[in-house]
């Protein structure tokens, strides 16, 4: 179980749509990008949403949403850090905003998931995706981070606990941006999510992109 503030992340079909649309749709633009040869990479991945975190590698991004998903779905309570909320909220916004313009894609994406699903993919269901994030006890604080890159290192901690914000919990993000690599426990983290042939198929490409 995975709780923001007091509050845990609801385990429903909407939370498991937002993470497996995510995860496939920055999956999709990884085998594009190194399918298409002499391209620079351009691949952004759902963490696009938190523009603090847009430059995370793709792959990281990938293991960044298998860790969440791995709390949500946990029988331990896990208590989020900001790049868990960073994670949701990028997921189910990314998954709306498919919703309303690739629906066809959203549909592809759900197929052959560990879940069987008929859903209703409407602009009702792209505001369900919206308020499941919206309604949790988050302060948003992932989001204000970029204002404070250009200040001085002092002000800037002067700055955040004028706003509220623990200085102490903006260490993940700096720390998501900083790495290359996944966790060798990022299959196991996708049970529940991908299939097994899946999360195979997912391994072997990242691990041969990574290798390169």
């Amino acid at each position: 179980m995975l709780k923001i503030c007091q509050s845990p992340l609801p385990q429903s079909t909407l939370s498991y749509v937002a993470f497996r649309v995510a995860f496939r749709q920055t999956f999709d633009e990884i085998l594009a990008q190194h399918e298409a040869v002499g391209t620079s990479d351009n691949s952004r991945g759902y963490l696009r949403e938190v523009s603090f975190l847009q430059e995370v590698a793709p792959a990281v991004q990938l293991e960044l949403l298998a860790s969440t998903w791995h709390k949500h779905v946990s029988r331990e309570i896990h208590q989020s850090d900001l790049v868990d909320e960073s994670v949701i909220y990028a997921a189910c916004e990314t998954t709306a905003r498919l919703v309303e313009s690739r629906r066809e894609y959203v549909i592809e994406a759900l197929a052959g998931g560990p879940l069987d699903l008929t859903l209703p993919l409407d602009a009702y269901f792209a505001r369900e995706l919206r308020l499941l994030y919206l309604e949790l006890p988050s302060q948003g604080d992932f989001l204000l981070v970029n204002q404070f890159l250009d200040l001085d290192p002092e002000m800037a901690i002067d700055c955040k606990l004028q706003m509220g914000i623990d200085p102490q919990r903006m260490t993940p993000l700096f720390d998501a941006l900083g790495r290359w690599r996944i966790s060798p426990q990022m299959s196991k983290w996708l049970r529940g999510l991908l299939t097994q042939t899946e999360t195979a198929l997912v391994t072997s490409n990242l691990s041969r992109y990574l290798a390169r």
